[in-house]
This record gives C-alpha cells, sequence and structure tokens, in this order.
C-alpha cells in the first residue's frame, strides 16, 4: 500500500512511553493503518490529556501496554473515551478566552 506519511521510528513508540510513565490512568486506543497513514496509536490520561504516535501495527503498542501493565483497545469498537472530548473542549474554551 502506498503512503504519503512515514513509518513509525523508535521515537514515536519512546514518547508513547513517557507519556504513560508521566501520567495516571493511561489507556492506549489503536487506530487503524489508512492508505495515507501507518498504524498509530492515542495514548489518553485519567483527565483526557492525549497524544497520537505512529506505532507500525497493532503488536507493537501490544508489548508496550502489556510491559507497561496498561490497556489496550482497538478504537473502531469502543470509540475514544469522553474524557478525551471533553479535555479538547476544555483546551478550546481556554485558547479562545472562554467564549466558546
Amino acid at each position: 500500500m502506498a503512503r504519503f506519511d512515514r513509518e513509525a521510528t523508535d521515537a514515536d513508540i519512546e514518547a508513547l512511553i513517557e507519556f504513560a510513565r508521566s501520567r495516571r490512568g493511561v489507556e492506549f486506543y489503536v487506530e487503524p493503518e489508512t492508505f495515507a497513514t501507518d498504524t498509530t496509536a492515542v495514548a489518553v490520561a485519567h483527565d483526557g490529556e492525549w497524544t497520537r504516535r505512529r506505532v507500525g501495527s497493532p503488536a507493537v503498542i501490544g508489548r508496550v501496554a502489556r510491559d507497561l501493565a496498561l490497556p489496550v483497545y482497538d478504537v473502531q469498537l469502543t470509540g475514544y473515551p469522553p474524557r478525551m472530548r471533553a479535555y479538547n473542549e476544555r483546551r478550546r474554551r481556554a485558547e479562545s478566552g472562554g467564549l466558546a
């Protein structure tokens, strides 16, 4: 499959690990490979803060989650957690000066 995006790197995986180690209640959500992007994972903390990185395959983030004793979900089956949307909304309001 042709890609417009770059492949996952060790730095991507390390960023997810660092995020998970520096925050409470982290869960991983695997996003499927698309025509334009590699498989990605979103790490979501207890307060909804999140980060997305390329992982290459679901197996890679599965190993990371297992090593960190954290849950991993298929976003196509579970959707994103409500706390992630709430976090995004709080950030939008803060950036607009509370006018949104």
